[in-house]
């Protein structure tokens, strides 16, 4: 019982680094939306600084993205050491069979609820702003 325990320690922890990646990745996001927007919209900054924004948004989404998609892959593999037996056990933790699994690719994984209802709003901001400064 002491290999599954520690199995799934081991699986555990990634998993937690992962969901530390998304939320580290979301603060950034957010610091360097507010530092850029703090920065252009005082001045009549020209339109590619708000479209260099987009940019900057859908490249820390994409991230955002493939983290989720690989904390998933760990997740089933978290749940099939879970039901082995103890003999069974051999410390793998190769994900690429749960990757190609389609919940867990990055473009389902940047489209989920959770990631939509934060980026999608960033993107829209800064629209509006772009609409705004017209």
């Amino acid at each position: 019982m002491e290999n599954k325990r520690k199995h799934l320690e081991f699986i555990q922890n990634i998993i937690s680094r992962m969901a530390g990646n998304l939320f580290f990745l979301r603060g950034w996001t957010i610091t360097l939306i507010g530092a850029l927007l703090a920065l252009f919209s005082k001045n009549n900054s020209p339109d590619y600084v708000f479209y260099f924004l987009i940019v900057i948004v859908l490249i820390f989404w994409i991230l955002d993205g493939y983290f989720l998609s690989q904390e998933r892959s760990y997740r089933d593999l978290y749940n099939y050491v879970r039901k082995l037996k103890e003999e069974e056990i051999n410390y793998s933790m190769d994900i690429s069979e749960y990757q190609k699994l389609k919940k867990n690719t990055i473009i389902f994984a940047m489209f989920s609820t959770s990631l939509l209802i934060f980026y999608l709003p960033l993107i829209g901001i800064a629209f509006y702003i772009i609409y705004q400064l017209k």
